[in-house]
């Protein structure tokens, strides 16, 4: 390019000569010298490659306290929909805005957001808390976590790109319910891979991404063992209300489950989450449960009370 434009520049002159158009020569040279000019500057570099575009993810708070084995709280993310004097919701669809996010950041208590899309998953309810969040000036960096819909029900590609999308727009990490089996889970962990996720786990502690997994059907428990000693994820938990419900209603059954699936994340060095009410967070505490889980007007109570028994 440069050596072309030095070559035009001394060679169209004399064209022009020959031609009979002296007269613009002086003109059209001077021309010629700014274009060959131009050509020869060095390029400014891609957008892509200076270092504003580069914005790193921080690390999320809670990530510290389960390294250190200390108790995370946090809430089911709201529906913000108004409700009548019977207490049931207004209007059909559910609400989730960013001054909602923003809100829900300024509260000290929550370690931890859980976002629950399994039934009806929507990215832009992902985009508005996530905004939120980031928007609002806290003390601590609290965790935005997406539950998406079962692997067995979106398929492999749709799920892959769920992560892929959720992790995009701000989210800490994805939640999978419903983990049938071991084959399963590898596939799943496979996914943040394939997203290119840096993944927290007790084989990297130095991730930042969570990957969580649920055991919610009676075979899924049972492979707990091997389930929990795959890499490339962060939480094993089980769902002791699906669980319950495939167990016909056996609240006892569905405990031993439970209990069986904090056995195996435990020795492997994983974090469980579990809900809780002011009854029961106390003994959940004790019994070694590290994401503790609450909902409804209570939840800031039962969270001052897990944090009093934890002492934090």
């Amino acid at each position: 390019m440069i050596d072309a434009g030095r070559s035009v520049v001394r060679t169209l002159p004399r064209l022009l000569e020959t031609h009979g158009l002296l007269m613009h020569r002086r003109l059209l040279t001077l021309v010629l010298v700014l274009f060959a000019s131009a050509a020869c500057a060095d390029p400014e570099p891609p957008a892509a490659e200076t270092e504003e575009s580069v914005t790193p993810s921080p690390r999320p708070d809670v990530l510290d306290l389960w390294e250190r084995g200390v108790p995370a709280f946090g809430i089911f993310v709201p529906d913000e929909r108004p409700r009548g004097e019977d207490g049931e919701f207004e209007g059909p669809d559910r609400l989730f805005t960013e001054e909602g996010g923003a809100r829900l950041a300024q509260n000290p208590l929550y370690d931890y957001l859980f976002l629950d899309l399994e039934r009806e998953y929507d990215a832009d309810v992902v985009r508005r808390i996530s905004q939120g969040l980031r928007s609002a000036e806290a003390d601590e960096r609290t965790a935005l976590l997406v539950r998406i819909p079962p692997l067995v029900d979106a398929g492999d590609e749709v799920t892959r790109a769920r992560i892929e999308e959720i992790l995009d727009l701000g989210a800490d990490g994805v939640v999978l319910p419903h983990i049938r089996d071991v084959e399963e889970a590898r596939r799943a962990a496979g996914f943040f891979e394939d997203a290119g996720a840096d993944v927290w786990s007790p084989a990297n502690p130095e991730g930042t991404t969570i990957a969580m997994f649920m055991l919610e059907d009676p075979d899924a428990v049972a492979q707990a063992g091997p389930i929990a000693d795959l890499p490339g994820y962060s939480i094993l938990a089980c769902g002791i209300g699906s669980l319950t419900g495939a167990l016909g209603g056996d609240r006892e059954a569905a405990e031993e489950g439970t209990q069986h699936v904090l056995e195996e994340a435990r020795r492997a060095g994983l974090p469980n989450m579990i809900t809780a009410n002011a009854e029961n967070v106390d003994q959940r505490i004790q019994q070694g449960f590290l994401a503790l889980l609450a909902s409804g007007p209570q939840a800031d109570e039962v969270i001052e009370i897990g944090r009093a028994v934890s002492s934090r």
